[in-house]
């Protein structure tokens, strides 16, 4: 589809000979710092941190070490990503770096099978806010399933709106956000702390020996690192803003480092806390841990936590937003998705068709709940792409050797993050295979008959044409410049 079909708007918009319409970089240093955290704390601190307690056979030492490694591994996953993010600075994140280094198919299955994850994630997000903002209202009794969809269906589309219209906007939120969660998380360690200060026994005894306890399994530890790893998830996310950040090769590696640190060092001291008032058996059969916590040690504002947990889900569902609107963006940019995505409003310059679109398919998610349970089963597919993104790493780091890279990873790091991608891929589906798994990886075989007619043989159909021009005028957006 030629691009010049597109640009009458373009002209319109332009101030001087020097003005380029592109996303502008507008993001700094503080604000990729709150981005990332408020992207990798969600609810599970705080409603269920259970997983790697259980597995870990209730075995206090073996737990808080799981939980500083899960912190390492996402540190060293960071940390490969800062790398490609200073030297391919694009938005897009791990799909930019796949197509470089990978080739075109690669690419095209990870956006094939993101456009149906990314978008179920945030339908489960929203929807858990609606659980938490509805519940009070209601005491004993469940939240209708209808006002929690209808709930749902208007956080996605407010923070679609909002992420459309305003990059500095969306990050006033996200920062806003991230310090409320942050502001809960240190109630709830400090807590943890004066108890273990005051020195009383039945505070102290969990830790004195604690590593006593039965000591898991190779494959019981093998899922409490699932289980750890899971709670980290989003550090992955900042790369999707590289094109919009101040000053990217400074900035990403310096906010990398800042997040991960202090992400790993508030999940130890809440886990410490949470072991300091409860047990680990009334931590592992606790429905929402921090709650409990908060009965035994604030009662007179325990009411704060279920607001924490809301407040905490609307930040971490914020920054998903964002990251998918650019995650089609950079899709549309590549010729991967239709051409109207990569387009910008003239108005605000932001990827207002991008967000629409990614509002639109995790709208349809929220209906009907069976699909999002379906996506439970692509978890695998997470840790795949991140292993090709670390393999992209290694590639280019041997085929583009005089690449610009303002920051360097140790590449020894990239191989054990590999590795590691690859036995987190492999070990559900050995351990406890599922026919769900098969159907996962049929469905992301299955971008191949999408990919061949549309992209790798440019198959195109003249109305397409048509409806583009009429939504460019509807949504007063433009093509793009190429970036120089």
């Amino acid at each position: 589809m030629g691009k010049g079909k597109h640009d009458y708007l373009r002209e319109e918009v332009r101030s001087n000979e020097n003005d380029r319409m592109q996303l502008k970089r507008t993001i700094g240093y503080f604000n990729g710092v709150n981005f990332i955290i408020g992207t990798i704390v969600g609810a599970g601190i705080f409603v269920s941190p259970t997983g790697v307690l259980k597995y870990s056979l209730l075995n206090v030492g073996v737990a808080l070490s799981i939980w500083t490694a899960c912190g390492v591994i996402s540190l060293m996953g960071a940390l490969c990503y800062a790398e490609l993010g200073t030297a391919l600075p694009l938005s897009g994140g791990e799909y930019s770096h796949i197509k470089r280094a990978l080739g075109s198919l690669p690419a095209f299955i990870f956006i094939w099978t993101a456009m149906f994850t990314k978008p179920a994630s945030n339908a489960t997000r929203a929807l858990l806010f609606a659980e938490y903002a509805t519940q009070p209202f209601y005491g004993v009794c469940p939240a209708p399933e209808l006002l929690k969809k209808c709930l749902a269906l208007a956080v996605i589309w407010s923070l679609g709106i909002l992420n459309g219209r305003s990059v500095k906007m969306a990050t006033w939120v996200q920062t806003v956000f991230t310090v409320l969660k942050m502001m809960a998380l240190s109630v709830i360690g400090i807590g943890g702390i004066v108890l273990l200060i005051r020195g009383r026994k039945e505070n102290l005894v969990r830790f004195e020996n604690a590593f006593s306890s039965e000591i898991p399994d190779a494959s019981q530890i093998a899922e409490a690192f699932f289980q750890g790893l899971y709670a980290y998830g989003g550090w992955w996310s900042l790369n999707y803003m590289a094109e919009e950040m101040i000053n990217p090769s400074r900035n990403i590696p310096s906010t990398v480092m800042t997040a991960l640190p202090a992400v790993t060092l508030f999940y130890l001291l809440v886990n410490i806390s949470y072991l300091t008032v409860l047990t680990p058996k009334e931590i592992v059969s606790s429905v929402a841990v921090a709650v409990t916590w908060a009965d035994r040690v604030i009662p007179s504002v325990a009411w704060v936590i279920p607001l924490s947990v809301a407040a905490s889900i609307f930040g971490a569902l914020n920054s998903s937003m964002f990251t998918l609107g650019r995650l089609s963006y950079a899709g549309s940019q590549s010729g991967h998705l239709p051409v109207l995505i990569s387009m910008l409003n003239v108005h605000y310059w932001t990827p207002a068709p991008a967000m629409i679109f990614s509002t639109i398919i995790a709208s349809i998610f929220i209906i009907p709940a069976d699909l999002i349970t379906l996506t439970n089963y692509f978890g695998f597919s997470v840790w795949l792409m991140i292993g090709l993104t670390c393999a992209s790493l290694i590639v280019l780091r041997y085929r583009e050797p005089n690449l610009q890279r303002p920051y360097k990873v140790f590449l020894p790091v990239a191989f054990a993050m590999v590795a590691v991608s690859l036995f987190l891929v492999l070990a559900p589906i050995v351990w406890s295979p599922k026919m769900q798994y098969m159907y996962a990886l049929l469905f992301m075989l299955g971008g191949l008959l999408v990919y061949l007619p549309f992209v790798h043989f440019k198959l195109h159909f003249d109305f397409v044409d048509k409806i583009t021009c009429y939504l460019q005028l509807l949504l007063e957006v433009s093509p793009a410049d190429e970036n120089t």
